[in-house]
């Protein structure tokens, strides 16, 4: 869900209403969008199955109390900062009844909007709308995704004593650990791989360079996904899975029918 059309009732700051609208449009919402259905082409309002709506009403003044040596925009004007907090939620139809007070609102609150001077004034009206990120990204609930191959470090040789914290330096932490062997001494051991950033500062050490092997696990995949905050990352990667599949289903129906055919 994203904002995607912003009714500008009154807008007298500096910013543009169109500059404004994209501002607005790249705010993420939290809100479930499995919850609602997607508005049609033709549909000029929006309804509670299709639709959140938002509106934003503030008004930069004067502090009246504030001190006679004060210079800070933030001291001297009431509302001179407006945060996605100014932003409230309009229920539309019967979602009042479907949704608790503060389900539905933006993802974080201190997200600056605009900046106003006094007797400015921003007076708009936002409605979100369900979309995907094909179309823009603003409908994308997915910050980055990404994907590394297991790292795999194997110690070709014993070592031990000072080389052992020698050696668990040039890692990052969790990565090499230090154990006492049977002989008394600190030894080094491959504690957590998973932990390693591809350093290559072992390779400096020409006393440890031939007693490190690093690789990485060809057919072990670690994905990263970051959230925007409207669903739990693992939310996105489950749903993602069921586009996939469907995708895979699709496709092996239009082949089966060209068979035929």
């Amino acid at each position: 869900m994203a904002i995607e059309k912003v009714y500008v009732y009154n807008n007298t700051s500096l910013i543009q209403d169109e500059v404004l609208a994209h501002r607005l449009g790249l705010i993420p919402i939290k809100a479930d969008p499995r919850m609602f259905e997607y508005r049609q082409p033709d549909q000029e309002e929006g309804s509670a199955e299709d639709t959140i709506s938002f509106a934003l009403k503030v008004k930069c003044t004067h502090n009246s109390s504030a001190p006679a040596d004060a210079t800070q925009p933030d001291i001297l004007y009431k509302h001179n900062n407006v945060y996605t907090r100014d932003m409230v939620w309009v229920p539309v139809g019967n979602q009042a009844d479907l949704y608790p007070e503060g389900s539905v609102a933006p993802v974080h609150p201190d997200i600056l909007i605009n900046k106003l001077k006094p007797g400015q004034i921003l007076d708009l009206r936002m409605d979100c709308v369900k979309g995907i990120g094909r179309d823009h990204a603003k409908f994308s609930p997915v910050a980055t995704a990404h994907y590394r191959l297991l790292p795999e470090i194997t110690l070709t040789q014993p070592i031990t004593g000072t080389d052992a914290h020698k050696l668990k330096e040039c890692f990052s932490d969790g990565v090499i650990g230090i154990r006492t062997n049977d002989n008394g001494e600190d030894e080094a051991y491959v504690a957590n791989a998973r932990l390693d950033t591809c350093s290559r500062e072992v390779f400096r050490h020409d006393n440890l360079k031939d007693k490190v092997l690093l690789s990485r696990v060809r057919d072990h995949f670690i994905f990263s996904v970051e959230s925007t905050g409207a669903l739990p990352a693992a939310t996105l990667v489950s749903e993602a899975l069921k586009v996939l599949m469907k995708k895979c289903t699709d496709l092996s129906e239009k082949l089966e029918h060209d068979e035929d055919s």
